[in-house]
């Protein structure tokens, strides 16, 4: 019987809007992590990256996707844990888990320019992720919403190699590190995140990234799954 996704390397492109927040460590849920794998400390905070998605046609799949990673030590090496994600396409949430142990939720995503050059978009989500039993998160009103506001285009494009350390889920039962290798155009931006308690992203209502930037006509490869190395 064949999988309700690809196999992978997954090679997909389209555009991004990625911030970085310095977060409080007691005011993040309890996410689970790779056994050896260590959230990255910034003196009392956690360094959190929210990635707003827009995969486009061309690619393996096209679909949106909001993750949200949390920057960690694994081995030797500097890399993320992807704790959090909701995509709209079923073959996207199935291949996430099964292939690299990504937590992926079914999701509804909203994008519109209220404005000139600036970009809304905003998420609803699925309550109580089967993963996470003890952080559901309920429908609620306002959705979470960013909007992005580009400034400045840099020249050239540029190329990052990044590796995700992911713990077991169901549909995965071993932790797995993910190599990855993306390339695209940065603009540095300005994001501004609306949330409400109960919500995907509560954790970082009231704060303000510490950078954002969109990366265009990005090419990113999401490489087959390898044993940890950490446990």
């Amino acid at each position: 019987m064949n999988a309700p996704y690809p196999p992978p390397p997954w090679h997909l492109r389209g555009t991004l809007h990625a911030a970085l927040w310095p977060v409080r460590a007691d005011r993040l849920p309890p996410w689970p992590l790779p056994p050896g794998v260590r959230p990255l400390r910034l003196g009392r905070r956690r360094a959190v990256v929210t990635f707003w998605v827009d995969y486009r046609p061309g690619g393996t799949l096209a679909y949106r996707e909001l993750l949200v990673a949390l920057a960690v030590r694994g081995g030797g090496s500097v890399g993320a844990c992807a704790v959090e994600a909701w995509v709209d396409d079923p073959a996207s949430v199935a291949g996430g888990r099964a292939l690299w142990g990504i937590p992926k939720h079914p999701a509804a995503f909203v994008h519109d320019s209220p404005e000139p050059r600036r970009l809304r978009t905003g998420v609803l989500v699925d309550p109580a992720p089967t993963d996470a039993p003890d952080a559901p998160h309920a429908p609620c009103a306002p959705l979470p919403t960013a909007l992005h506001q580009p400034l400045v285009r840099l020249p050239g494009r540029v190329p990052l190699r990044a590796r995700l350390f992911q713990p077991a889920l169901p549909e995965r039962p071993h932790p797995c590190e993910v190599p990855l290798r993306l390339t695209g155009a940065v603009r540095l931006t300005r994001t501004r995140l609306r949330t409400a308690p109960g919500a995907p992203l509560d954790y970082l209502a009231g704060l303000r990234p510490l950078a954002a930037c969109a990366l265009e006509d990005f090419r990113f490869t999401i490489a087959p799954a390898e044993p940890s190395q950490t446990a």
